[in-house]
């Protein structure tokens, strides 16, 4: 079936805030418990992992036990143009109890920046975790990453990187696995979404670049998840990812009955959510 090109319809299908009329509401629950998340953890807070203003982390250490713990590279969404690591706090808690190493990374936000330059943002944040997790208790060779909305993207491109292009001491598969919660993988009708075009300035030929449905198919899981109440658009990309990856690179693709585009999230940073057990499964502790 051809792509619906017709603007206003894109825009109802991609403007997330806007379908979710109680976004202000949630993201203020985020950044409350994002907040007390810092407060009560052991963490490292805007840690550089490259020379640009928006090229900080925060980790956030499990308890110690003497074993590398996993860790769980939490990407955050906003349409490559909004919000910060500093909203996403609230994630790292559940997962610290279950004993990984969170990472939670910043990136420039558009259009100051472009996705290109966001993308080799993450690359290096990546980089950086890989060399420097065992100082902070976690082990290289067990990374995970998990992105929501345009952080699922990213997630997508990471999971897919040449890492041995990036440095030659670099392993073949930096990633062992990714978590995309929400995501979009095709760029051509987010390109078309006048509520966005000014900000992110894509093209024909960046969206080829940086559209991970274009991509072969990696050799790391990606597990594929989203709300069943998202809008059309939304299910349909997490669906294209399984369809052009196969059911051997994307074994889980799921809609999550009685969530939105937000709500979902709360699933991956409640022990008992569907998508916590999913990133726990990834992350080779359950």
């Amino acid at each position: 079936m051809p792509m619906r090109t017709d603007p206003a319809w894109l825009d109802a299908q991609y403007d997330n805030r806007s379908r979710v009329p109680d976004f202000p509401r949630i993201l203020e629950r985020w950044r409350a418990a994002s907040a007390l998340a810092r407060e009560r953890s052991d963490c490292s807070l805007g840690v550089p992992y490259g020379p640009a203003a928006g090229e900080r982390l925060d980790l956030f250490r499990a308890p110690g036990t003497g074993a590398p713990a996993p860790v769980l590279v939490f990407v955050h969404g906003g349409w490559w143009r909004s919000l910060g690591k500093a909203d996403f706090s609230f994630v790292a808690p559940a997962f610290n109890a279950a004993g990984a190493l969170v990472v939670v990374p910043d990136h420039d936000l558009c259009p100051a920046v472009t996705i290109e330059q966001i993308v080799a943002q993450m690359v290096r944040a990546l980089e950086w975790t890989w060399r420097h997790a065992p100082a902070h208790g976690g082990d290289p060779s067990r990374i995970v990453v998990a992105g929501h909305s345009a952080g699922a993207h990213l997630a997508a491109m990471l999971v897919s990187c040449r890492w041995r292009q990036v440095g030659p001491d670099l392993p073949a598969q930096l990633v062992g696995g990714a978590l995309g919660i929400s995501g979009v993988y095709d760029l051509e009708p987010v390109r078309l979404a006048p509520f966005l075009q000014a900000d992110l300035r894509l093209t024909p030929s960046s969206v080829r670049r940086l559209s991970p449905a274009f991509f072969p198919r990696p050799k790391a899981r990606f597990y594929a998840v989203a709300g069943a109440d998202e809008s059309e658009e939304f299910r349909r990309q997490n669906e294209l990812i399984r369809d052009v990856w196969g059911p051997t690179s994307v074994p889980v693709c799921e809609t999550l009955p009685g969530h939105d585009h937000f709500s979902v999230l709360h699933s991956l940073a409640d022990p008992a959510g569907r998508l916590h057990e999913l990133a726990l499964r990834l992350l080779g502790v359950r």
